[in-house]
């Protein structure tokens, strides 16, 4: 983890340096699956929200963060980093996502 800022400043300076540490905080199976079903859905419901009813917009940020806090609450058992770093968290969220479904971490 060279790009990390040290721990008693507290922050990270890019995306690079951040993302190891979001992968640590989503080391348990169960959770990591979670994330990746309601990112997939929060996905669906935004395609159809666009496509057959913008209601749907609203319910896929409850679908994403939920599965995902559910993970974290029970699963992982720690604070989710989206309370610290909440565009970080997003964008590692999609990373993740597509790093489970190109194979390339596990699921």
């Amino acid at each position: 983890m060279e790009n990390a800022v040290p721990a008693t400043q507290g922050r990270y300076k890019n995306f690079a340096a951040f993302y190891p540490f979001y992968i640590t905080e989503h080391a348990n199976r169960t959770s990591r699956r979670l994330h990746v079903i309601g990112t997939g859905i929060a996905l669906c419901l935004v395609l159809c929200g666009v496509l057959v009813n913008r209601r749907l917009l609203f319910a896929a940020p409850i679908a994403g963060y939920g599965f995902a806090w559910i993970g974290h609450a029970f699963f992982e058992r720690n604070r989710p980093a989206t309370f610290t770093y909440p565009l970080w968290s997003f964008f590692g969220d999609f990373r993740m996502f597509y790093e489970v479904i190109s194979l390339r971490r596990p699921f």
